[in-house]
Formats: structure tokens, sequence, C-alpha cells
């Protein structure tokens, strides 16, 4: 294939935190592919969408909302077809992808598909996990602490393992599990020192201590850094 496929970290939500090197990519591009969930919404365009090329042609890609991974591989695997075929006709495709392509993005499955088969440039970009620690002015760790990230989605036999000795967590993809979580950081003496940072970098940026949570409220597009460590940053 003659093209050169762009996989783009647009950030975590504030236009303003691409890096230069994706504004360039995204100015270049010919054809721009982006995930599209089953409502309509496609929060990397909506990211990104001010640095386009003008004239670039959309390639939106339907991502089902499914727990079940064989919708997802399918979906991955057609929306894989369709930009071989603008690379092989020697297009630049950008695949846009929310936080890193590669700190749990959807980037890294197109990038296993056509690994070998095409030239690949991978621009990372801010993190989730980075845009939360900002938001909360808060570290995520300091000297020889280790940080653990720790997805909510695990059963809670390994999320209480990996917590007991942990000094520094961030909890992502924390959505329906918030009730469960919050349990667990009790259990295991992390819900002291947890803050809670919703939406981070974007208009509806929240950053809430972990306790002041009331019963039946959850919040949405969230992640929680925990701390329960020795260092005066953490005090």
């Amino acid at each position: 294939m003659s093209g050169t496929l762009f996989l783009v970290g647009v950030g975590p939500g504030d236009p303003e935190l691409l890096t230069l090197k994706a504004v360039r990519v995204l100015g270049a591009a010919e054809v721009i592919a982006y995930p599209v969930t089953g409502d309509g919404a496609a929060l990397a365009l909506e990211i990104a969408g001010a640095h386009v090329r003008a004239g670039a042609l959309r390639l939106p890609i339907e991502m089902p909302m499914a727990v079940e991974r064989a919708p997802g591989q399918a979906a991955y695997d057609a929306a894989v077809a369709k930009i071989a075929a603008h690379l092989a006709a020697g297009r630049r495709v950008a695949w846009l992808c929310e936080g890193d392509p590669l700190f749990y993005g959807s980037a890294m499955y197109v990038l296993a598909r056509l690994a070998g088969r095409a030239q690949i440039e991978i621009v990372p970009g801010v993190t989730s996990l980075t845009a939360a620690a900002a938001a909360a002015a808060r570290p995520l760790a300091a000297r020889n602490e280790v940080l653990k990230v720790l997805p909510a989605p695990l059963d809670d036999a390994r999320l209480r393992a990996e917590l007991m000795g942990a000094e520094a967590v961030a909890i992502i993809k924390v959505g329906r599990h918030f009730d469960r979580i919050r349990a667990l950081l009790e259990e295991t003496g992390h819900a002291a020192g947890a803050i809670v940072i919703e939406h981070a970098t974007t208009a509806g940026q929240r950053v809430t201590p972990l306790a002041a949570f009331g019963p039946g409220e959850r919040p949405y597009f969230s992640t929680i850094l925990c701390y329960r460590g020795a260092e005066a940053w953490g005090e």
C-alpha cells in the first residue's frame, strides 16, 4: 500500500491539548476515520474537528457498545477493510483516537490488523490519566512509588489483590462500576485519599472527593485517583 496511516491521539477532550504534530497531520490527511457510538456520538472528531483538512473525506466507523468482544472485533475488521482501500489508492488516512492511541486506545486494534501491510505513523496524545492528575493538581506518584492503573471492569478478587499493596492507584473505565469500586476502596483503605475526576479538561470537568458522593450518586466519564503513600504531597 502506497498510502500512510496515521494513528492520532487527540487527547482527553480539550481541543487545545492536541499536539502540534497532530494538528499538522490532520491538516494534511485526505481521509479522516473515527469511531462513532450507536447514538451517533463521535467525541474524537468533536475534539479534533477544527483541525481537519478542508474537503477531507470523513469515514465514520460505528462501534457497538457491547461487553462481548465479537461485535467489536467485527467492526474493526470492517473498518480496516475500508481504510486499506484508501491506503491502496495512495491516500493519507488519519484514525482519530481519544487520549493516546496505545493507552487503552481504539488504535491498537487497527494497528494489529495493518502492521506489516502498510506504512503506519503513531502520534501520541495526552492521556485521560495525566489529564485527570492535572485537573486535580495532584501528582500521580512520587520518587520510587509504584503507580498502578486498574480498569474498573476487573473482578473484585483481582482488584482487591492489586489494591492491597498499592501506594498510588488510578482507576479507569469506572462508569457503572462506581458503587462496587467505592466499596473496595473503603475495604482496602484507599477511600480516604481518593478523588474523582469527571470529564477532565472539558467544560463539564468536576473534581470531587470520593467521600462526597452520596448513596446512589454515580459520576460519568470519570477517573478515580487514590493515594495511600507517605510522600508529603499526599497529606
